[in-house]
């Protein structure tokens, strides 16, 4: 069973290196790698409404995936 997807902000994108963060509503911050924006497009605007949901990642913490604009 997937967890429903939560809602947040883009705290910050690095487009030349394809990392983010996304903070929740909860003011936890979670890294992204541009290949987790849902639309394909690999950028996303700084301040952005999104929804998202947390997977393990591959450095042992938890990171936002399927990143889609609200």
């Amino acid at each position: 069973m997937r967890a429903a997807p939560r809602r947040g902000v883009v705290q910050d994108f690095d487009e030349a290196v394809g990392l983010g963060t996304v903070r929740d509503a909860r003011d936890r911050t979670f890294p992204f790698h541009c290949t987790q924006i849902a639309d394909g497009s690999r950028s996303v605007a700084q301040g952005t409404q999104v929804e998202f949901e947390v997977v393990p990642g591959h450095l042992g913490r938890w990171e936002a995936a399927a990143i889609r604009p609200v």
